[in-house]
């Protein structure tokens, strides 16, 4: 009976354990077999912690707007007046009174406008910036996939010539047994092999370095599994140079923001221009006064005069037309660096281009060849153990620097895209 229980209480505890271990299952993030360029990039744009504060810096600036459009605040003063000090004497004295006033400063006509355009730059200036660096986040999402697609290659190639190397040992341990060759090929064709596994290791360290940047491009913690990449599409390249850095000026929220700028800097200046000019306050304001005597009212005027222009005014319109002259020259050395940027991305896209077809076309299927030719020739004993590893060695570097070029030409594009708009191939 007691061994039965014992029985229907273990019973029970592995129930409750599988159960348990299922809700873990379903809980447990899954680590994914096709790594989405897409998927990245929407994860991206929507918990890249620089643009979640970037975005917030563009909702700061853009509450100042008001702000600065908004009058001064109102001034409320209040006091009382006594004739002596020795007693209370309001109602009893014609100069014992309370006193209550209310002031407000009205800017000279035109300042708070221009104060309120400076800031809509400035706001406007930021949701540039943010937009340049929601292109830069998805450029970088983009290069580094594209990276990573590279070591997966690497790896499969490295995977796949390996054989190769084992077929090579495979022929030198036979000649060697048939007394036709040394044993050094044997361990020539051992230690390529072993120099493989060395380059597959280090591929390995660096796909865990660059899954650790994706995730923080996506905002996930850095030891987040990430699938395989599965996207081999080429990105399409198909305008001039001429047209492509044309687009770029058009569409650049980098120029945008300077010309934001620019415009603010304007604002500014012309705000500097009325600062030579004085500010109005109105106050309204009555005195009480109890017994026999009657109330008083009043109602004035003041403005600040600007007699201290040669030290204030203006150096002020100094510095706001050096401001203006720098936003400008900014501008234009945004546009030269952009210009600058897309010719070199373009000639390293076309460059890679053409490298592709040439590996593609030429040197993989040649030296493919010369590689079987070489080990048909070795195990007959018309080549050496040397020349076959040579070949060989040639023929992965070759199916390396394919994919090589392949990821450069894709990273090349998409930093173009940077600043044309098409980022996503």
């Amino acid at each position: 009976m007691k061994k039965r229980t014992r029985c229907g209480h273990g019973g029970l505890l592995l129930g409750i354990l599988s159960f348990l271990a299922i809700l873990l299952l379903a809980a447990a993030p899954v680590r994914a077999e096709d790594l989405d360029l897409r998927w990245l990039i929407e994860e991206a744009l929507r918990n890249n912690r620089e643009m979640l504060a970037a975005q917030s810096r563009v909702g700061a600036y853009t509450h100042r707007i008001p702000q600065a459009g908004s009058l001064p605040d109102p001034m409320f003063m209040f006091g009382y007046q006594n004739e002596t000090l020795d007693r209370y004497t309001y109602g009893e004295a014609i100069g014992s009174k309370w006193m209550f006033e209310l002031s407000q400063t009205f800017p000279f006509a035109g300042k708070r406008g221009l104060r309120e355009e400076m800031a809509r730059a400035d706001a406007e200036s930021q949701k540039g910036a943010f937009e340049a660096l929601k292109r830069r986040v998805v450029s970088r999402v983009v290069e580094n996939y594209y990276e990573l697609i590279f070591l997966y290659k690497s790896l499969d190639i490295i995977g796949d010539r390996k054989a190769l190397f084992t077929a090579l040992e495979e022929a030198a341990l036979a000649r060697y047994a048939s007394g036709m060759a040394p044993q050094q090929d044997a361990i020539m064709a051992q230690t390529e092999k072993y120099m493989l596994q060395e380059r597959e290791e280090i591929l390995r360290q660096k796909i865990q370095t660059l899954e650790g940047v994706l995730n923080l491009l996506i905002g996930r913690e850095a030891n987040r599994p990430l699938g395989r990449p599965s996207s081999l599409m080429e990105a399409r390249l198909d305008a001039t140079l001429d047209e492509l850095v044309k687009k770029a000026h058009e569409q650049s929220p980098e120029v945008w923001a300077k010309e934001k700028m620019i415009a603010g800097a304007e604002a500014k200046v012309s705000l500097a221009k009325k600062e030579y000019f004085p500010d109005v306050t109105l106050n309204a304001g009555t005195e009480q006064r109890s017994g026999a005597y009657d109330d008083m009212y009043k109602l004035t005027a003041s403005i600040n005069l600007p007699v201290f222009f040669r030290s204030k005014q203006d150096p002020a319109l100094r510095e706001a037309s050096a401001q203006l002259l720098e936003a400008k020259h900014d501008l234009e050395a945004t546009k030269f660096m952009i210009s600058s940027t897309i010719r070199e991305n373009f000639a390293m896209a076309t460059s890679a281009q053409r490298l592709m077809e040439l590996y593609r076309n030429a040197l993989i299927p040649k030296t493919s060849q010369d590689y079987e030719a070489a080990l048909t020739a070795y195990s007959i004993g018309k080549a050496d153990a040397l020349t076959v590893v040579t070949r060989l060695k040639a023929l992965i570097e070759f199916d390396i620097l394919y994919w090589k070029q392949f990821s450069e030409r894709q990273k090349a594009i998409a930093r173009i895209g940077t600043y044309t708009g098409d980022l996503i191939p």
